[in-house]
């Protein structure tokens, strides 16, 4: 064994850092108030599930191509370590106001006075020209799959794929609660994961902040 190689210890604890970090994000990302989660629940409560469930999926097939286009952008900025370190500490300072947007969360207000088909088309839209996701994949997420790449390449795979598994799972959780009971989003149960989820990713901040400057020196 090389002496740069992992032990089978090390490679199993940085990989559940890996898959710890993409269920946090990605339940974050489900959860938190934004455009596509309101599409989902107005589309559930105007149509039924399945139109929620259509509108949940879309990050499939928007996210890709954003990860592609982020790990392409940051590759070339791969020997710029001071570049890298204000990517990443820009990276804390979006999942610090995720953090405070989930904590101050009292629930999703909806407007369902327009009711309208192709909910599935509408997710993607929505959901490709949402800000969010470029924003925090340039600055949080491609970094990550950049790091998981040049330690162990399962290890991205496995942050990649638990993220858009709990972002997706969560939306479509969601929808079936929200079937099922429209005050839920309303309730104290809500209220109390965005909570959670909001001391979590402060947490998670302080982490991007402490590797941006190490980049920075």
């Amino acid at each position: 064994m090389s002496e740069t190689s992992f032990k089978p210890s090390e490679i199993g604890k940085k990989m559940l850092e890996f898959l710890s970090a993409g269920i946090l994000l990605g339940l974050a990302a489900g959860f938190v108030p934004g455009p596509l989660l309101v599409l989902v629940i107005s589309e559930t409560l105007r149509h039924n599930i399945k139109a929620g469930i259509k509108v949940s999926i879309a990050p499939l097939i928007t996210d890709i191509p954003i990860i592609a286009i982020s790990l392409l952008a940051l590759n070339r900025l791969a020997n710029f370590k001071a570049i890298l370190g204000c990517i990443s500490i820009f990276g804390g300072l979006f999942i610090l106001y995720l953090g405070y947007e989930s904590l101050k969360t009292k629930g999703v207000e909806l407007n369902l006075s327009s009711p309208s088909p192709n909910s599935f088309r509408k997710g993607v839209i929505t959901n490709a020209l949402n800000p969010h996701p470029y924003v925090f994949y340039m600055t949080v997420g491609a970094p990550i799959i950049y790091k998981g790449i040049n330690q162990n390449i399962l290890s991205a795979l496995l942050f990649v794929g638990t993220f858009i598994f709990f972002l997706v799972g969560s939306k479509v959780l969601l929808a079936m609660v929200v079937e099922k009971s429209r005050s839920f989003l309303q309730g104290s149960v809500y209220i109390w994961v965005m909570r959670i989820l909001g001391i979590l990713l402060l947490f998670f901040s302080i982490v991007l902040f402490r590797d941006g400057l190490k980049l920075l020196g």
